[in-house]
């Protein structure tokens, strides 16, 4: 299942309501079917998205049964009538993985002038504050007081389901609830100058996520997903994620070691190979620029850069 959270363009005032994508473009309102049940039926079942990340169990055959029953089709609402909303609300960690692509990596280090076969030894691990994420759909700022050099990276988010600490590689996909889509926007001007990257990463609306959170249970292996990113059309990254240095179980067990991670915490893991950046000449994101970021399964997150 895709589920999103979102706010209906015809119901002014609501709080985000919980949605399953479904296979005809629609967006079934699991709030809404779930309000209009009577309160025995009703027991149980998650009103939010983030309600449905902390409970124990996902109650999937039982949303399932929901979607399914003619009776609630009426709940179901076309996709041009919702706003989408980041799929996870603020308030837990966005944690990030840098340099996790091999091919990635030599493109930056030729860019820097270092030697291209220069590779972390560990997981470099840094964080997005909250306030940076935005949702599908959204404006990406492009902070042109703050920086020259906005640029792009899609990749593959974890989703935390299940609390946990130390958790081992075999234990790590147990913690997943699902998957979703991260454009790590960064001012590389500011990652360079500050030395450390939360500010270059750290600027508002530089983390766009989403459109949707695909449960595990139907997006497979997460080592031998294809992912890519278009600026205005023209395709600049594509890869899979067997590639990456660090797959998702290690990232998992390695930030979890003596860190607590909690449901809904975010684990973006890192970008492929041709970032604007290391092109010849660089090409950074400018004002009108309309980004598309796509990871297999998922779907496509799409932003446009304004001033």
């Amino acid at each position: 299942m895709k589920f999103l959270s979102f706010l209906d363009a015809r119901q002014q005032g609501l709080d985000p309501q919980l949605g399953i994508a479904l296979d005809d473009g629609k967006v079934f309102n699991v709030t809404a079917a779930v309000r209009a049940l009577p309160p025995g039926e009703a027991a149980g079942l998650p009103l939010s998205l983030d309600a449905l990340i902390d409970a124990e169990a996902t109650p999937l055959q039982e949303l399932a049964r929901l979607v399914e029953n003619p009776g609630n089709a009426g709940h179901a609402v076309d996709v041009d009538q919702i706003r989408f909303l980041p799929p996870v609300q603020l308030r837990r960690n966005v944690f990030c993985v840098g340099r996790n692509y091999r091919e990635h990596i030599i493109e930056g280090n030729i860019a820097k002038g270092i030697p291209a076969n220069t590779f972390p030894e560990a997981i470099e691990f840094f964080t997005k504050p909250s306030t940076a994420v935005v949702g599908h759909g959204w404006d990406v700022n492009r902070h042109a007081a703050l920086t020259n050099s906005l640029d792009y990276e899609v990749e593959l988010a974890i989703v935390i389901g299940k609390r946990g600490v130390n958790i081992s590689e075999a234990d790590a996909l147990d913690h997943v609830f699902g998957y979703t889509i991260v454009n790590d926007v960064t001012a590389r001007d500011l990652q360079r100058r500050h030395g450390q990257w939360f500010k270059g990463k750290g600027l508002d609306t530089t983390c766009p996520m989403g459109p949707v959170i695909l449960h595990k249970s139907a997006f497979g292996n997460p080592n031998a997903k294809r992912l890519e990113l278009e600026v205005n059309g023209e395709l600049r990254q594509s890869a899979s994620t067997d590639e990456m240095i660090f797959n998702v179980q290690a990232v998992i067990a390695q930030l979890s070691a003596g860190l607590t991670l909690l449901p809904g915490d975010i684990i973006s893991t890192g970008t492929p190979k041709g970032v604007g950046y290391a092109a010849i000449p660089p090409r950074c994101l400018n004002v009108g620029d309309v980004v598309k970021a796509r990871v297999e399964g998922i779907g496509e997150l799409t932003n446009q850069i304004v001033a």
